[in-house]
């Protein structure tokens, strides 16, 4: 099955946090007045500012967007690009990978980071190749009962690859709608049920114009209405913006969360797996225990690694990616 043409969808460079309702569900919620008049501005700005990226083009096709949802999921466009342009040469659909040692995918992973992301996806394309005859299922229920894909990427798929009418609520649109519309600088920390009835109230009623205003209320966060350093002079709709309006009143809320990683179990686990990717062979824990200087933290990551199935023990007492 090939995805229809349609226009090139928004790209979060944060951590992905969203929600969907059941496209039964958004069938009866009528778009909001406020949400009128943001769609056309909102849209129109996408048309003329929207970035050409592969996963955004006609060949990407289902497989393309759903690659590209998994790899950008708290990690920058500037980092996914090269890793999804190898990704979809070796893999070019998902039956391609689905023959492949899940380990493979951890393997062409690189340095993406959160690498728990490739077994997912690895076996998400199992499950398509089995279940769908290979082709990214087109109904949300379907996409969200594959493994390793939870509400934002199935409304993701659904929308961007098949111009579905879903709540896609990332961490970039809900920045958006929390200035635009509440008056807040920042989102909660959490997606809460408030914004979820939001999101749902500002979706066009029109299906083809619902995925564009996904994916151009998604690209004005990521490029326009960004967490710092927002260019409110370049935005489609500051002149309707609640908080700009109300004269940017600070965050008042709980502090914003960081994304520590010097010195963290997360770095010590990506060096070990540095090392088991560059490898074709087992390696020896001796190998292992030159990555890190605290041993303890070293085991613990290790351990860790082992749990979430991204390593495999071996009775000789080396490692190595995972074969199943």
């Amino acid at each position: 099955m090939t995805a229809p043409t349609l226009p090139p969808h928004g790209t979060p460079t944060a951590p992905h946090t969203a929600t969907d309702a059941p496209a039964e569900a958004l069938a009866g919620v009528p778009a909001s007045p406020v949400g009128e008049s943001l769609h056309g501005p909102v849209v129109a700005w996408f048309d003329d500012h929207a970035r050409d990226l592969p996963w955004r083009r006609p060949e990407a096709g289902a497989w393309g967007v759903m690659v590209s949802e998994f790899m950008l999921q708290q990690t920058p466009v500037s980092r996914v690009l090269p890793v999804y342009e190898q990704w979809l040469d070796r893999w070019p659909r998902p039956a391609d990978l689905a023959k492949e040692a899940p380990g493979e995918a951890v393997r062409a992973w690189g340095r993406l980071g959160y690498p728990r992301r490739a077994l997912r996806l690895h076996g998400a394309a199992v499950a398509i190749t089995e279940r769908h005859g290979g082709d990214v299922p087109t109904e949300h229920a379907q996409l969200l009962a594959l493994p390793g894909i939870g509400e934002y990427t199935a409304a993701a798929v659904a929308s961007f690859a098949y111009g579905q009418r879903h709540a896609v609520l990332d961490t970039n649109v809900r920045r958006v709608f929390a200035r635009a519309v509440t008056g807040v600088q920042y989102p909660p920390n959490a997606t809460t049920a408030a914004e979820r009835r939001l999101a749902r109230a500002l979706l066009p009623e029109d299906e083809r114009t619902a995925a564009r205003w996904a994916a151009a209320s998604m690209e004005l966060g990521a490029l326009v209405c960004t967490a710092k350093n927002e260019s409110c002079h370049r935005c489609p709709i500051a002149a309707q913006c609640a908080w700009r309006l109300a004269g940017k009143p600070a965050h008042d809320g709980p502090p914003r969360r960081g994304q520590a990683y010097a010195g963290t179990d997360r770095q010590v686990r990506g060096k070990l797996l540095a090392v088991l990717r560059e490898a074709h062979a087992p390696v020896p824990q001796a190998v292992l225990d030159r990555v890190w200087h605290e041993p303890v933290q070293r085991a613990r990551a290790l351990d860790g690694l082992v749990a979430d199935g991204l390593v495999e023990p071996l009775p000789d007492g080396t490692y190595r990616l995972p074969l199943t």
